[in-house]
């Protein structure tokens, strides 16, 4: 066990693979592993895990700066980009990112809408004239960060995809359009959470295209029949919860929120720099480390216990609250 940011967490030594699944707190896994006993023995009724929804999603939007009344709570990224994907008229220009994780970009293109890719850096300068900007805060391939402030200065709607941001860089995102993001990576929940934190305007437009029952004004009393009868708030968006993923979440967010960001991010982007230092390379400032892929490096790594991913042909490395500075010298014993 390590004890990091005032709890405990379980990872092997040189884990370094939270760009791709973040490792829970012990309280977090416990209290899945509780629901699962309660699940085995029939204990819990279907209700049983409202509570936990409306806790996630309240610690969501302190983390992006969106009240909660403005936060809909989803099962995926991709699930929740199409709604907004919906929203937009035919013939819809949309500007992304080269190379950007594609449960962001495929609902737009599936839609048949004119999507244009830039590099990252021309992102906010050519975002005028286009009827959306749909951008990563933090690229999945190789850590690299948009420009939030040229975004928000450039006065186009704006979709922005924090999954590999939320929980690591401190944001506050009330001025986006819509926000989106996954749990499972540095909000270290169960895989089958994700939240779209939406402006007014965002609301507003949104089409709940997996409109159910759970999106009900009271999803308890809007079981059976029509007519169509959706949540006024952001919740008309919601799709029915994934129990055991939600009630890890509500474990994990309240407490990635109550840290101090500044130092999480002090912490997981210092660890990664002197990972690139030890490798005479400059900083870059992110939590996620990209490096190319020397023929045998990979097999090196893994032999030597380090855990990471290949994205984009390069070796991809992510520091979090229980990344130790022994974790980055086992990767640069490898490496060296």
């Amino acid at each position: 066990m390590r004890t990091a940011f005032g709890t405990t967490f379980d990872p092997p030594v040189g884990y370094l693979n939270t760009a791709s699944i973040g490792v829970p707190p012990a309280p977090t896994a416990s209290a899945v592993a509780d629901a699962v006993q309660r699940w085995g023995t029939g204990a819990d009724g279907p209700d049983a895990v409202d509570a936990a929804v409306t806790t996630a999603r309240e610690a969501f939007g302190r983390l992006v700066g969106v009240p909660v009344d403005r936060v809909a709570s989803g099962a995926s990224v991709g699930q929740m980009v199409a709604m907004v994907a919906a929203s937009l008229p035919a013939g819809a220009r949309v500007l992304v990112a080269e190379g950007d994780f594609t449960s962001l970009t495929f609902p737009f293109a599936a839609r048949g809408l004119h999507v244009t890719e830039a590099p990252l850096e021309e992102v906010p300068s050519r975002a005028s004239g286009y009827d959306l900007v749909a951008v990563s805060v933090v690229q999945s391939a190789d850590g690299r960060i948009v420009d939030l402030e040229g975004l928000r200065a450039a006065g186009v709607p704006v979709l922005l995809d924090a999954s590999q941001a939320v929980g690591w860089l401190p944001l506050s995102l009330e001025w986006a359009d819509w926000v989106v993001a996954a749990g499972y990576k540095w909000l270290m929940s169960p895989r089958g959470c994700a939240w779209l934190a939406c402006s007014p305007r965002g609301l507003e437009s949104a089409v709940p295209v997996a409109a159910n029952w759970w999106a009900g004004e009271d999803p308890w009393s809007s079981v059976y029949g029509l007519p169509l009868r959706l949540a006024t708030d952001a919740r008309r968006l919601d799709i029915s919860p994934v129990w055991l993923s939600q009630i890890g979440a509500a474990a994990s967010l309240p407490y990635v929120a109550s840290l101090d960001l500044g130092a999480v991010r002090d912490h997981d982007v210092g660890l990664a720099d002197s990972l690139l230092a030890g490798l005479g390379l400059e900083a870059r400032g992110s939590a996620i480390v990209s490096l190319p892929l020397p023929e045998g490096s990979g097999e090196k790594l893994r032999a030597a216990g380090v855990r990471f991913s290949v994205r984009a042909g390069r070796v991809r490395f992510g520091c979090h609250l229980y990344t130790t500075v022994e974790d980055v010298d086992l990767v640069l014993g490898a490496l060296r």
